[in-house]
Formats: structure tokens, sequence, C-alpha cells
């Protein structure tokens, strides 16, 4: 049962998630708990992904997550997910996050990070997914950077030889 869905555009997987900083999501310094934000980063891009394949998804694996400012309590968190690239049966999608001070209006980058999830069909085995067509020219260079990205996390992973990751080996090696 691998029928091919029509091919979908980056911008038709958005997912905007947006939270409130409370209490209970801070740590000692009042700034959110990073796997706090983890977590409603994993619901944003399994949103995405599920949107992108109309199926149940699953997370493969979570790239590096480099936290670049602190969300404090009190202020809004924005979780902008899209899918970035799709493959045979899973997805990369990336993500940005923002905070945002209400009282003192300004909004602030927090952190960007991929995601990769899997299709899952009715007997929760991976199914095909769509294809991915990219419209702007960020879409594109995201896309075109996802085969390494995918490259890099399968021989990190154990599953890829390094010598078998030719994207990857074209970036470094010129010639």
């Amino acid at each position: 049962m691998s029928t091919q869905s029509k091919a979908k555009t980056s911008k038709e997987s958005l997912i905007i998630m947006t939270e409130l900083v409370l209490p209970n999501d801070t740590n000692v310094f009042g700034n959110l708990m990073g796997g706090r934000l983890m977590y409603w980063m994993d619901i944003a891009a399994a949103l995405a992904a599920g949107k992108h394949c109309n199926a149940p998804v699953v997370t493969a694996s979570v790239d590096n997550i480099s936290f670049e400012n602190p969300i404090k309590l009190g202020n809004v968190v924005h979780i902008e997910a899209k899918v970035s690239r799709a493959f045979n049966t899973s997805m990369e999608v990336h993500m940005r996050v923002w905070g945002e001070d209400l009282t003192q209006q300004y909004k602030y980058k927090s952190n960007e990070a991929y995601y990769t999830f899997v299709a899952l069909d009715p007997n929760r085995r991976p199914r095909v997914v769509p294809e991915l067509i990219t419209e702007t020219e960020e879409e594109k260079r995201l896309y075109d950077g996802a085969l390494r990205r995918r490259q890099l996390r399968l021989i990190l992973g154990g599953k890829m030889k390094p010598e078998e990751a030719g994207e990857l080996k074209a970036f470094f090696i010129k010639g």
C-alpha cells in the first residue's frame, strides 16, 4: 500500500505554535527550561510533518539545538515549524523559535533546529511521503542542505559509513 500522494509545498506544512512561559516551565534563573522547549518543539515539528504526509509520524532524530537567547518567565514562545525536505518515508522539519516580551514589545530569536520524522502506515510501518516543492530562495537553500544534514545524521547514528556520504564529502572535498 504505497500510494504516493501529490507533492506539497513547504508552506502547506507550516505550523506556528505559541506558548506562554509560566513558573512551572522555568528553572531557578527564571528562564524557560531547555527540556520544556524541546518538548514543545517536538510537538510543533510532529504537527508539521503530519500535515505534510496526512499520516501519523514518529520522531526519528533531533539535530543539535543551540540556545542563543533565554526565554524568560512571562514571555511568549513562538515556534515556527515546516517541512524542509521529504525523502522516501522521512521528512526533515526546520524550526525557528522566537521569544516575545509583551511588556517591552520586542521579539528575539531563541534558537533553530531540525527534527526528522518518519510517516507510518496503519500497521505502524514506514510509508512513502509526498515530495516537497520549494518556492522561495530560503526553502531551496534548506532543501539543498537537507541531504548533507541527513547523511551526517546517518553517519552519527551508525547507519552510513562516512565514505558512502557522497553529498557530504563533496561539500568538504573540492576536486
